[in-house]
Parts: C-alpha cells; structure tokens; sequence
C-alpha cells in the first residue's frame, strides 16, 4: 500500500485539534525555530521578487492566502510584512477562531489586513477570489498525492499575473526513496522527486527553490518550491 493510502483527515484535524493553540503547539515542541523559518521564508519571497516585473519589492502584494494557516503565525510574521490582505485557510475550528477573535489578530483586523477565514480543508476548498501569492505551509502532507494534485490543478488559475504558488514542507531523504507514513498527525513526509512529480502532474513548474537554512540536523530537511502554472509561462513567452 502507498503511504499516502493511510492518510485520514478526520483524524489529523482531530490530532491538530488537540494541541495548544500557541508556536509550541503548532511546531511540535520546537518554538524556537519559528523565528528562524519565517526569516528564510521572507528572504525566500524577496528574492522572487527581484526577478519580478509585475511584483517589485517597493509596493505590497495585493491579496494572498496562508493555507494550513494554524493559529496564523506565518500570517502574523511575514505576510502581514508584505501584502495588503490575507486570507486564511484552516481546518481546525479552535485555530480560525482564534484568528478571527483573539488579541493577536486585532490589529489586522481594524487595519482590514484580515480578509476572509476559511474553516475547511484544502481538499476541498475553492478560492473566492485571486492572489498574488498562496502560501502552503506543512500542509500537503496531510493530503494524498491525487489529492496534491487535483488541489494544485484548482488553484492555478486563481493566481494573478506573474504571482505564485509556494509550497514548502518537510522532505524525507529515505534509504530506498520512500515517502515516510506518520500515525501520530496522519501525514506523509514526501521525496522531493515525489514532489516536483506532482508538481509536474498539476502542469506547474518550478521557478524557484532553496532549502530552508538553521534547522537542526535531527529533523527533516524543509524545501520551499516557487511554482507558476506552465500555461501561464507559456502566454507570457508569446
């Protein structure tokens, strides 16, 4: 059986729903690294900027998304910095609600930074509006790989001109070059060979990718993957 066969949503929102909803929480006993990761994220998005005609770094992003968002905090410490309006997209129900009332959130809410707040997986969910940016974080390892797929296909088109899918998540380097099934969360460590074949599955392709900097050596390696739909690439050639 496939790793991903095993992978239940039921039971990861069940899982997720029974941690703290605080960095602790959300990083597995790791708080500390979050400075770190949203450091290497902002570096990560600068530099795509750079080489960008229609998103320069002088002027804010227009409207994105942090997908698998959890309490918010890659919403709070790095998109904030950078985009006019963020949505949210979130599974657990105690985490949207803590985005859509707690203290944390206040200023972006009577900024109206804060924009919509998805209770709903990414299985299912279907964007409302465009972005310049959809951020998915430590979250596709909680979908089958049909299911990356058929997700990816979706969202495509609703990203503006010139504008991104990132994905980043955990890469397992297995002996034999397996994806790695966890019980505890319901979710799959993936290859980067297993993700750039999806990636390719969903006609999109790469335009950047770098490995997150300053983890420990004991957990998994993190990758950031900057896709564009290879259709969109393809009219701007023209």
């Amino acid at each position: 059986m496939k790793p991903d066969a095993a992978i239940n949503q039921t039971a990861a929102v069940e899982y997720w729903s029974s941690q703290t909803a605080d960095l602790n929480g959300m990083l597995g006993g790791y708080p500390q690294l979050s400075r770190i990761d949203l450091q290497g994220s902002a570096n990560f998005l600068a530099k795509l900027r750079t080489h960008s005609s229609a998103h320069s770094r002088t002027e804010p992003l227009g409207r994105v998304v942090d997908c698998g968002a959890g309490i918010g905090r890659v919403t709070l410490g790095f998109l904030c910095k950078v985009a006019q309006i963020i949505d949210i997209v979130e599974p657990v129900e105690k985490f949207t609600k803590e985005i859509r009332e707690g203290d944390d959130f206040d200023g972006l809410r009577r900024r109206g930074q804060l924009g919509d707040v998805y209770t709903q997986g990414l299985e299912s969910w279907m964007p409302d509006h465009n972005y310049d940016l959809i951020w998915n974080q430590w979250c596709l390892s909680q979908l089958t790989d049909d299911q990356v797929v058929e997700y990816l296909r979706r969202i495509q088109s609703f990203i503006d001109e010139d504008g991104w899918i990132v994905v980043k998540e955990n890469i397992t380097t297995h002996s034999l070059g397996k994806d790695v099934y966890d019980g505890t969360d319901s979710s799959v460590t993936r290859t980067d060979e297993k993700l750039r074949a999806l990636f390719t599955q969903a006609s999109l392709k790469i335009v950047g990718t770098e490995l997150q900097r300053g983890f420990p050596k004991s957990l998994y390696s993190v990758r950031m993957y900057a896709l564009q739909s290879v259709a969109m690439l393809s009219s701007e050639t023209k």
